[in-house]
């Protein structure tokens, strides 16, 4: 089981999440919003100011993986997007990483564009706890 730590105040994140959650029909991955308490008891030895600036994942081998390398496991985990793993060649890695820091620097900015939210609702009402 591939375990995927993502932010549940991202509405961008939340519609992979959905997509996510409906191709993982065999049970192969497992979701943790990095503001949950789950988070905070089972898994102290992640960071969460580091998990919330990019993807983190625990793979099926207990290794951590960050940023697209956790992102195509996870897609992997669910038989979905194989062509992702063309970003893991060594040419397209460089590009490809670049590409994701910048989007994960401003994801906030894009859900904003993409969605009309910046952050979820509770979140922009200053009812989630703050980061």
């Amino acid at each position: 089981m591939v375990t995927l730590f993502y932010d549940g105040h991202c509405p961008l994140c939340m519609k992979e999440i959905a997509v996510l959650q409906r191709h993982n029909t065999a049970q192969r991955l497992k979701l943790v919003d990095i503001h949950s308490e789950e988070f905070e008891r089972l898994y102290p030895q992640i960071d969460k100011d580091a998990a919330d600036r990019l993807l983190h994942a625990i793979l099926n081998n207990g290794q951590l993986a960050t940023g697209l390398d956790a992102n195509v496991a996870v897609w992997q985990a669910v038989g979905k997007h194989k062509w992702l793993k063309a970003l893991r060649w060594p040419i397209m890695r460089w590009f490809a990483d670049r590409g994701y820091l910048l989007f994960a620097k401003h994801r906030h900015t894009l859900s904003y564009w993409l969605t009309g939210q910046e952050r979820c609702d509770a979140c922009s009402k200053d009812v989630c706890p703050p980061k």
